[in-house]
């Protein structure tokens, strides 16, 4: 992978479509400043000294969206402080300058691209992810299957999804629509992938996999994403890695394919192909013609 500078990548990829900002909800910015802040300091085993984020955050502004940083908007951030709006880009700033850190300090404690320096910056992803569905899942106080194998259980899992999916939307993180069906026919790997929601179940219990699609339209943090693809190659994934964490507690180990690639996705159709499989299951994938 070619190293770029940060002004490289934002020359080489401009995002005109987020310009025109959108406000943010209170319990998505309180919930997401939780699970950043909290999971960044467990990991910055030093003194802790957000100096270099504020920095990246206000060379962020300033590269993407020509605007200056609110004096009090870092601050606010850490603090969990909603006595004022924040908005999409300020979001989007936030979390690149904090995910760039924790890549940073993952990159320093391991040789670069290697596998363990990889594991180290997807973990700091699962990780927020974790924190972040815990909060969403008290605050919409969720109810999950045990575990995934009747048309039952797979509807229950649909409708924390989508409230999921509503929250993300009604709390600015989406700006406009949000999907995860498990009606599936793509090609990918050079093979075509046909499910129905009717043999997603079957495919679970005969093959160990099924699969899905997760369709975002407008997530604030897009921009930020591509940047942190690369330069780091990998994104922070916020709603993924929320519901990665619903799958987990009911016994499946589900994400989006490992090779996706976030830059050229279009801002309104964001779709990325995920991997449902049981926890204890070690299965290679192999997708049948």
């Amino acid at each position: 992978m070619n190293v770029k500078t940060f002004a490289q990548v934002v020359k080489e990829h401009p995002f005109p479509e987020f310009s025109s900002w959108w406000e943010m909800g209170d319990e998505f910015i309180q919930f997401m400043s939780e699970a950043i802040v909290s999971q960044w300091q467990g990991l910055n085993h030093s003194e802790i000294d957000y100096h270099q984020i504020r920095q990246n955050m206000v060379e962020y502004l300033t590269l993407v969206y020509d605007k200056s940083a609110k004096a009090d908007l870092f601050e606010r951030f850490i603090n969990g402080d909603i006595s004022k709006a924040f908005y999409s880009g300020e979001f989007d700033a936030l979390s690149y300058a904090f995910f760039r850190s924790a890549f940073e300090i993952s990159t320093l404690k391991s040789k670069k691209y290697s596998t363990r320096r990889m594991k180290a910056i997807k973990q700091f992803t699962i990780d927020v992810g974790k924190n972040f569905y815990n909060s969403v899942h008290n605050h919409l106080k969720l109810n999950l299957p045990s575990t995934i194998e009747t048309p039952q259980d797979l509807s229950q899992l649909e409708d924390n999804i989508n409230l999921i999916g509503h929250f993300l939307v009604d709390q600015g993180y989406l700006r406009d629509t949000c999907e995860f069906r498990f009606f599936v026919d793509v090609q990918y790997a050079g093979k075509q992938i046909n499910q129905t929601v009717g043999n997603f179940l079957n495919n679970l219990q005969k093959l160990n996999i099924g699969y899905a699609l997760y369709s975002m339209s407008f997530p604030a943090i897009l921009p930020s994403a591509v940047y942190l693809y690369q330069m780091f190659g990998e994104a922070q994934h916020h709603s993924s890695r929320t519901i990665e964490e619903l799958f987990d507690r009911v016994g499946f180990k589900a994400r989006e394919i490992e090779d996706f690639n976030p830059t050229h996705c279009p801002p309104d159709q964001v779709v990325e192909l995920w991997e449902i499989m049981p926890k204890d299951s070690n299965l290679k994938v192999q997708l049948e013609p």
